[in-house]
């Protein structure tokens, strides 16, 4: 695998977008989060993410941060402030959390609904022009339906939760040079081929976590390209990919 090939996750929209979805996946109240369980989940989501080798920016692990200090300050007993006979009870620790994603919601939903007043416009624009000197940009992953790349984030951790039972106590360590264009093609081949579609823990069958990682990019790359897409019924129903119509 070539080590210098890293993926932008330019899909995630930030920290505050990985916990809504874990808020709405786990049906969480916004108002009442339980933290310990919340900080479990993102950890566990920024884990895997590691593991698969993607470029994290920074400030996913600034908020791992933030929900383990909010964290223990749960488990501090609670402590009253007398002042002037009044009682105050001190501040609840998730308070500006629970702010900050309140109001970030309401900018998504605001953006969503922004979106599909465009699409439901119709457009006239002249073919796109091809500039010489003119950076690339890069594309995000294009994903359809309801399935977001966290979604296939948390597919990836229950495959390396399933594959630890096939890792030896003892191994030697071999460097293995797989290309990455070489498993899209491969990929591709398999789900053309496929008439319903194909579930996607069928394109993991190694016991390798360096198969794992290039097969999982492998995806990326051909949804960013808009040749597959992935569907998922309902929530924490499997994954399907699919060959995108032309």
């Amino acid at each position: 695998m070539n080590t210098s090939y890293t993926v932008k996750i330019d899909a995630f929209e930030g920290p505050l977008d990985l916990l809504l979805h874990l808020i709405n996946r786990y049906e969480i109240d916004i108002y009442d989060i339980p933290v310990a369980t919340i900080t479990e989940q993102y950890t566990a989501y920024i884990h895997t993410m590691q593991k698969l080798e993607l470029d994290i920016a920074s400030e996913y692990l600034v908020m791992a941060a933030t929900l383990l200090a909010i964290k223990s300050q749960m488990l501090l007993p609670n402590q009253e402030l007398e002042v002037e006979d009044e009682e105050y009870d001190e501040e609840d620790p998730r308070e500006e959390l629970m702010r900050r994603l309140i109001e970030y919601r309401k900018y998504k939903e605001a953006a969503d609904e922004l979106k599909e007043r465009e699409e439901a416009t119709q457009i006239y624009t002249r073919p796109p022009m091809s500039i010489e000197g003119e950076e690339e940009q890069q594309q995000s992953v294009s994903t359809q339906g309801d399935v977001s790349i966290y979604d296939m984030i948390g597919a990836m951790q229950k495959l390396f939760q399933r594959k630890k039972w096939e890792q030896p106590l003892e191994t030697r360590i071999q460097r293995q040079e797989i290309p990455i264009q070489d498993r899209m093609n491969e990929v591709r081949d398999v789900i053309i081929s496929s008439k319903g579609g194909v579930r996607f823990f069928e394109m993991f069958p190694f016991p390798t976590r360096t198969h794992i990682v290039v097969t999982f990019i492998a995806i990326l790359e051909l949804m960013k390209n808009k040749e597959v897409y992935c569907e998922q019924s309902n929530h924490f129903d499997e994954l399907v990919l699919y060959k995108m119509e032309e």
